[in-house]
């Protein structure tokens, strides 16, 4: 027997109330949690891409430092800063022909103190050039890394750039070496002769590493900053660029072999005079095996619900509590000197 038109009508009837209320406060509950899931996920990322960051920028900056370091005291065909005939001693004059004081130049001494291949200054500024305008002033406690060398790969020789030219014994500092063409031929550059040849004639390069308060990139975060080498218009120019924004403070402290068995006797800050060969204090046959660098490198901008209460002491400066929102990382790491063994 069919069922009547009432009977369907009665069993199409909507949910009743009850019903409609469990449905809803599940689907609530439901939607409240996946809210909640959605936040989490969202602060965990954001949380975690800060912390990348940070990261990220303190091992670009190390790996900078660290590539450069390594090479100290490579010029060329051997690793005899005190062998390379031109390097400069005290009151030599400036290679560039500028006034030291200059905020163009940095000295004599910055340039051509081969036998000094890492050194720096601690826990100041201590360059004779100053900082870049748009930078601002030094950071205060921050030392300052400076490595020299020459170019890995020989080079032929540039009128206007300072070169060294070098032999498995011995080495040349030169800029401008040249000879006048025939019949009004141009000047063409040339490297010096040495008694010891085979020769190869390589770039020098000297690069000073500091923090400074104000990024040219993102105002109001210090940097690292690097003074630079380098060539404009046909000379040589020292550079001020920068490295890597969110860097706050580096520590340099240098490994010092001092009876020359290849091992790191003791660790000195830079500026130290027991291996500086034009110092009284120097100690003869003292050379710079490693480097250990500390580096603190901190977020670009606040961040809600970071309380930074670390007390940081990097190599010997005292940093204390920055207490504010700023999410930070200290890091550190030892560096042979590839060019540093007898």
């Amino acid at each position: 027997m069919k069922p009547t038109v009432s009977k369907l009508l009665r069993r199409q009837t909507g949910l009743t109330m009850v019903e409609l209320m469990v449905a809803l406060a599940i689907g609530s509950f439901l939607m409240v949690g996946a809210l909640q899931i959605y936040g989490q996920s969202r602060e965990a990322f954001v949380v975690n891409e800060s912390i990348a960051r940070v990261q990220e920028t303190a091992q670009f900056a190390m790996d900078t430092i660290e590539a450069d370091l390594r090479m100290a005291s490579n010029w060329g065909r051997n690793s005899r800063g005190l062998a390379v005939e031109g390097r400069s001693l005290v009151g030599d004059a400036d290679p560039l022909g500028m006034v030291p004081s200059s905020a163009l130049d940095c000295g004599a001494r910055w340039v051509l103190d081969l036998g000094r291949p890492v050194t720096g200054t601690n826990n100041s500024y201590g360059l004779s050039c100053g900082t870049t305008v748009a930078a601002g002033p030094a950071q205060p406690n921050s030392d300052i890394i400076t490595v020299r060398r020459a170019s890995v790969t020989p080079v032929v020789p540039m009128g206007g750039r300072l070169q060294i030219q070098s032999t498995r014994i011995q080495g040349r500092v030169f800029i401008n070496g040249t000879i006048p063409g025939e019949f009004e031929e141009p000047v063409v550059p040339t490297a010096p002769a040495l008694a010891t040849d085979p020769s190869a004639t390589h770039n020098l390069i000297v690069n000073s590493y500091y923090v400074a308060q104000e990024s040219e990139l993102i105002p109001g975060v210090p940097t690292l900053r690097m003074k630079t080498l380098t060539m404009d218009s046909g000379a040589s120019v020292i550079r001020d660029q920068e490295v890597a924004p969110g860097v706050e403070n580096i520590q340099l402290q240098l490994g010092i072999d001092v009876n020359q068995d290849n091992t790191v006797d003791r660790y000195v800050n830079p500026g130290d005079p027991i291996y500086d060969p034009n110092a009284v204090g120097y100690l003869p046959g003292a050379r710079v095996m490693t480097a250990r660098i500390w580096m603190i490198v901190r977020s670009t901008s606040q961040e809600q619900g970071v309380q930074d209460v670390n007390d940081y002491r990097p190599g010997d400066a005292t940093l204390g509590v920055y207490n504010d929102n700023f999410r930070r990382l200290q890091v550190s790491k030892t560096i042979l000197l590839r060019n540093a063994r007898t």
